[in-house]
């Protein structure tokens, strides 16, 4: 007899046994209180981590206490088609074939998604098996199944009928590998150390200057305007005034807005609404308009010289090496700030101004706040309530619009006039929808806005 217990030689025989004898099913009862619990539904292309083993463990245990208690207790396992993630993963497979997504068109690279599905979607369920999760998996679901398909575009058309759905231009994160926005939630922050570089502004026409101090240099070839706050008296005489933007030669106005905080850096502020969630704001308010500089691959724009082409970190250090040059760099300072990267491929974050389709957020905030402020929930420890309420008080619209091809497409249709129609309802073989010729939008949804609906 072994002297040690080795878990390999028992447990998937007992787990197969479990399994056949449908220990796990659960039924309609008319005799026992029904208990339900709904996985949060893993990556059908990832592996479980120690996040998941701690999540299943906690749902296990109480499933099966509530089995042993005389509940019919039913576990829903599931996954989730992670489209980000997934896609970036085909993408780097036909890659590695010499392959571009354009290369195989839309149809062709969902093959490919698919296949890569099917091969790689069975590992996290042997995973969960393997941890002896007591879930019945004659309801395993995935999320790009055809009924919960149906039901994700119900939602949307709801939700747009309801006018909680918009399509607009506003700043979004833009991830430049995947080359899609992404939402906050999609977006970490490190703290690393970074730099202020304190730059000369002049005044058209004169000796005159002001300094500004920006962490990214490389998007001033966009600014629009510099502003000072109302109440800073240094600047009152030249409220009005035009600057030369260095490197450029564009005349942008020196403006008032509240927004600039007169204590940090130079207590003046570049604006650049293309590139900038805040700067967007002051220039909707002062109608300054749009000049994107960087592109969707985070290189700058044509149009701007030896700069144009350029990654937006070259540009930067050749930017900075041409306003030394011309003796308008004034210092250079080190500091420690939050950088944001993209989740699933780890590049920093571009904000940009792009049309998408936005999720309408402050109804829901609202609903939240009161829900706290009442006692509806409780947080604990209620330290979290400062976090949890400026969250809250800070949110913005949610980005749901991908510009993926692994997810659930838009049921949003284009006719040949421009007019846009939410329909759940497929065109006919003629491309014919409510009497119109359309097209369907190339976008699909983010990943959370389908699992959002998992639980319902």
């Amino acid at each position: 007899m072994d002297t040690k217990y080795n878990p390999n030689q028992f447990e998937k025989e007992i787990y197969e046994k479990w399994e056949k004898g449908g220990y796990f099913k659960a039924k309609v009862n008319p005799d026992k209180k029904p208990y339900t619990i709904v996985m949060p539904p893993p990556n059908v292309t990832g592996y479980l981590h120690l996040g998941h083993a701690l999540n299943n463990t906690i749902q296990d245990i109480i499933i099966r206490y509530k089995r042993m208690a005389g509940f019919e207790a039913l576990w829903i396992p599931g996954t989730d088609h992670a489209s980000i993630s997934t896609e970036s993963k085909v993408v780097d497979k036909i890659s590695s074939e010499g392959k571009t997504k354009a290369d195989l068109g839309r149809d062709g690279f969902l093959e490919e998604a698919w296949d890569w599905t099917h091969k790689y979607g069975g590992r996290i369920k042997e995973q969960l098996r393997t941890i002896g999760v007591s879930c019945d998996w004659d309801h395993d679901s995935f999320t790009m199944d055809e009924n919960l398909t149906k039901a994700v575009k119900r939602v949307f058309k709801k939700m747009y009928d309801d006018g909680l759905i918009y399509r607009g231009n506003r700043i979004v994160n833009w991830d430049p590998k995947a080359e899609t926005a992404i939402s906050d939630a999609e977006v970490y922050h490190e703290d690393q150390v970074g730099h202020l570089w304190y730059i000369k502004y002049f005044f058209e026409d004169s000796d005159e200057y002001v300094t500004i101090a920006t962490t990214r240099p490389e998007t001033m070839l966009g600014d629009l305007a510099v502003a000072v706050n109302p109440e800073d008296p240094r600047f009152k005489d030249k409220i009005g005034k035009n600057l030369i933007l260095p490197l450029v030669g564009r005349k942008i106005p020196l403006i008032e807005d509240s927004y600039v905080d007169m204590e940090y850096g130079t207590g003046l502020v570049k604006i650049t609404p293309s590139h900038d969630p805040n700067d967007f704001e002051v220039g909707a308010r002062h109608d300054l308009g749009q000049c994107v500089v960087i592109d969707t691959k985070a290189h700058i724009v044509e149009g701007y010289g030896k700069y144009s082409g350029m990654d937006r970190y070259e540009a930067r250090k050749e930017m900075i090496k041409d306003l030394e040059e011309a003796g308008q760099l004034e210092k250079i300072e080190e500091i420690e700030h939050a950088v944001g990267y993209s989740e699933r491929t780890k590049v920093v974050i571009e904000p940009l101004i792009s049309k998408q389709w936005f999720v309408k957020m402050d109804e829901f905030a609202q609903m939240c706040i009161d829900a706290y402020e009442n006692g509806e929930v409780k947080l604990i420890p209620d330290s979290l309530s400062k976090t949890y309420m400026n969250w809250l008080n800070n949110i913005r619209d949610w980005t749901i619009s991908r510009q993926l091809w692994w997810g659930h497409r838009l049921p949003v249709f284009y006719t040949d006039d421009g007019e846009i129609i939410v329909s759940e309802d497929e065109p006919d073989e003629n491309g014919m929808l409510e009497g119109e010729h359309v097209t369907q939008d190339e976008d699909t949804l983010d990943t959370w806005f389908s699992s959002a609906l998992w639980p319902f």
